[in-house]
């Protein structure tokens, strides 16, 4: 009976990691603008709409702006996003789609994901890890000339799960 609505504080709480900060200082000049989208099928064409409740099942269109004040280009600038739990990321949804993913925030490899599996027969095997175990994305943007912008989006779809996570 409850359920639902502690569905929607877990996805509340998650979109509220994202945004708290909406506008934050990353090094140097560089200022981060976080934007999040429901995004929704009318008519054949995609809507966006305002993501401060979500229910298992949407999708969610991140979008982090990476803009330099600066007088001087900033070099070597990677975006990282974040993927909250309760939420599972949508592959190749992300732009640019050059990324890196983490598991853990401190381990980056390119997408796919893969991973070591031992099967029952005792064999290693390499597999793909599921886009939904991602928790962090990261993009080398290089470098950021003065007074100008780059941007980052991915999808996340809100996990039919998070009732189980809201337990």
């Amino acid at each position: 009976m409850h359920r639902p609505t502690q569905a929607r504080l877990v996805v509340a709480l998650a979109l509220g990691v994202l945004l708290a900060p909406a506008i934050t200082r990353a090094s140097g000049d560089v200022s981060v603008v976080l934007t999040a989208q429901r995004v929704t099928a009318l008519g054949g064409k995609e809507v966006f709409g305002p993501a401060e409740q979500a229910h298992p099942g949407d999708v969610i269109e991140y979008r982090a702006e990476y803009r330099n004040g600066g007088a001087q280009p900033v070099k070597q600038l990677a975006a990282t996003l974040p993927v909250p739990k309760g939420m599972e990321y949508l592959p190749r949804t992300a732009a640019p789609q050059s990324l890196q993913a983490s598991l853990d925030g401190k381990t980056f490899e390119s997408v796919p994901l893969r991973r070591r599996v031992r099967l029952a027969d005792g064999r290693e095997v390499v597999r793909e890890v599921p886009a939904s175990e991602y928790r962090f994305l990261r993009w080398t943007l290089g470098t950021l000339p003065s007074r100008q912008a780059k941007t980052v989006t991915a999808r996340v779809r809100v996990s039919p799960l998070s009732l189980a996570v809201a337990r």
